[in-house]
């Protein structure tokens, strides 16, 4: 499907009233009864682990990710025996003084179903208080926040790193790299998105992006009809980008994320040029890391910027309900980066099913002790949404 038809077909079916965002400024949460029972009595965080199925090499700016991780989960309790928890943030970034200003308060009072968290209070207990909410009136996120997107959205395998490369003393090879892309096939992702940006950090210039563009080619030569997309982590320049695309010739990409820092003229040199030489319908993707947001919804509204990718945790779930009326009135794609946790995968997976117009859903597999990560399965390369209440998942310890 073309690009702009893919985008007019899929956004403007469902455009969100455009006073939706002024909903923002304040909560009605005392129009649910059952929210007004609940009072927060406290509030945990929680060190949980997870790893991931194997050990995740280089990007173009990072060395080797490794294979097991930790990250800190907010708890919610209430005097009514309901328990809300999701993924919150370690200490350097979120304080226990800003976390316990919950206690005592009703959930009333933070949230409700159409707006989302108070305004002041931060993004980082939103995700909980979500999950605590549909707990309350039993029922899964995307249903009392919006409940018209779709239910299954396309998935990618985020995974794909430059293994390659040194890691413990061994050197693999391309071969390497396409056994992870077997993998992840095997596992259920009909998307690979594949990290590029060589020639910024690990090789030489012409040797980096020359690796690059093999290292597609084979992934392609082997698996004809996976899809993919690429990620140079703002590690090129516009002049890299264009050769790089050049060098895959007619290998088709779903998108390109991140080839340099988002700016308007280069952004706008790269879209013209791939309109004009057979990359017309890949999305250009940007957005990911801190960005100018006014400057990305400049260069969405011309055209010039495809899909939008704060992460779906930092920019805040709130922030993100109400962004979508945006995106769908400018024509921008949505897919809010989820590296890292597959918890954050299936919180996107409710965005998609309230609000549609994602395009596809980072997806990162992970495997834990501490976790049951509920029911979410990849059936033909789309993940569908839980149906239980809350985000669907539970605490094993």
């Amino acid at each position: 499907m073309k690009r702009r038809s893919f985008i007019r077909n899929t956004l403007l079916g469902s455009i969100i009233p455009p006073n939706y965002i002024k909903l923002f400024s304040g909560i009605n949460g005392e129009d649910y009864p059952e929210l007004k029972k609940h009072r927060i009595i406290r509030v945990e965080r929680v060190k949980h682990s997870y790893h991931w199925p194997r050990h995740v090499g280089k990007n173009a700016r990072k060395g080797n990710h490794g294979q097991y991780n930790s990250d800190d989960i907010f708890k919610l309790f209430t005097n009514q025996g309901a328990i809300g928890w999701a993924l919150g943030r370690n200490k350097k970034d979120f304080s226990d003084q800003e976390l316990n200003f919950l206690q005592g308060k009703l959930v009333s009072e933070l949230i409700s179903p159409e707006k989302g968290i108070r305004k002041d209070l931060s993004r980082y207990i939103d995700l909980a208080l979500h999950d605590l909410m549909g707990i309350i009136l039993n029922k899964p996120v995307y249903k009392l926040i919006g409940n018209n997107g779709i239910k299954d959205t396309p998935i990618y395998s985020g995974m794909i790193y430059f293994d390659e490369l040194e890691h413990q003393g061994k050197v693999g090879s391309i071969d390497k790299i396409l056994e992870n892309c077997k993998w992840d096939i095997k596992y259920g992702y009909q998307q690979l998105k594949v990290k590029i940006g060589r020639s910024g950090k690990w090789y030489s210039h012409d040797q980096g992006l020359k690796m690059d563009i093999e290292v597609i080619q084979q992934i392609n030569k082997a698996f004809p009809n996976v899809e993919l997309l690429v990620d140079a982590n703002d590690m090129y320049s516009v002049e890299d980008t264009i050769e790089f695309l050049k060098g895959i010739g007619d290998i088709p990409l779903l998108w390109i994320e991140e080839p340099f820092r988002e700016n308007y003229n280069d952004g706008k040199k790269l879209r013209e040029w791939m309109d004009k030489n057979g990359f017309k319908t890949t999305l250009y993707a940007d957005g990911e890391a801190n960005p100018n947001h006014e400057l990305c919804m400049e260069m969405g509204r011309e055209g010039i910027m495809n899909a939008y990718l704060p992460d779906i945790r930092s920019f805040g779930f709130t922030r993100w309900r109400h962004l979508m009326s945006e995106l769908k009135s400018n024509n921008i794609l949505a897919s809010p980066h989820a590296w890292g946790s597959m918890l954050k995968t299936h919180y996107n997976s409710h965005l998609s099913a309230a609000f549609g117009n994602i395009v596809t859903i980072e997806g990162v597999t992970c495997l834990s002790d501490d976790i049951d990560y509920g029911n979410y399965k990849i059936i033909n390369g789309k993940i569908n949404v839980s149906d239980a209440p809350g985000f669907g998942m539970k605490l094993l310890k």
